[in-house]
């Protein structure tokens, strides 16, 4: 939802801080992309500890703020390419699913463990984990399925702010009931722009 609305108006702003950063020197997107990943282990790593939570939603910030640079870097350089999206949407589930991973870890190494939320950090793993999942079949079919009340944007933000106050719990919840009804919502979209296209083929 957000994604979709803001679109790439952020290119300006995030190239003003790439430029700050790197000048004219020529980064590749990729790079970029695998940094990303690296931020969201070291994320991971932090939040499956006894450590302040901020430091590892410190970490995932910056991983996020590098998987939507290296988007700008590729558009303003025209250096879009087949396998750089391919990288991103891999890299990006793994980034999505180890930061869960991380999270479920934590509830497990409290004073009292709370294997319960360990097992909904779980359960919203899979929501992650099968929301982009939905989209890639449904676009195999030749079908747009980029709407959803929980889309990564989404996400990342929910996981900061768990993260940063310290409010794990009612997150993972949100977490976990809304990436399946994201799922869910993709189906039926899905299915109802499946059948549009057969009726209109039927009709010629």
């Amino acid at each position: 939802m957000i994604s979709s609305r803001i679109g790439h108006s952020l290119d300006p702003l995030l190239m003003g801080i790439y430029r700050l950063f790197f000048g004219r020197r020529a980064v590749s997107p990729n790079v970029l992309t695998v940094f990303g990943l690296f931020f969201s282990l070291a994320a991971a790593a932090l939040a499956a500890t006894r450590l302040p939570l901020f430091l590892a939603g410190f970490l995932l910030a910056i991983s996020g703020f590098l998987d939507l640079l290296d988007g700008a870097v590729a558009r303003n350089a025209k250096m879009i390419t087949p396998f750089g999206g391919f990288l991103d949407s891999v890299l990006d589930r793994y980034s999505d699913l180890l930061i869960m991973l991380g999270i479920a870890i934590h509830f497990l190494r409290e004073e009292t463990p709370d294997p319960v939320f360990a097992m909904i950090a779980f359960f919203a793993a899979i929501g992650t984990a099968i929301v982009p999942y939905a989209r890639a079949r449904a676009e195999a079919a030749s079908i747009s399925c980029k709407s959803g009340l929980l889309e990564r944007s989404e996400r990342i933000i929910l996981l900061l702010a768990g993260l940063f106050f310290n409010i794990l719990r009612p997150v993972v919840i949100v977490l976990a009931v809304f990436t399946h009804l994201t799922v869910i919502q993709r189906v039926i979209l899905t299915r109802k722009a499946a059948e549009r296209a057969t009726a209109g083929g039927g009709g010629g």
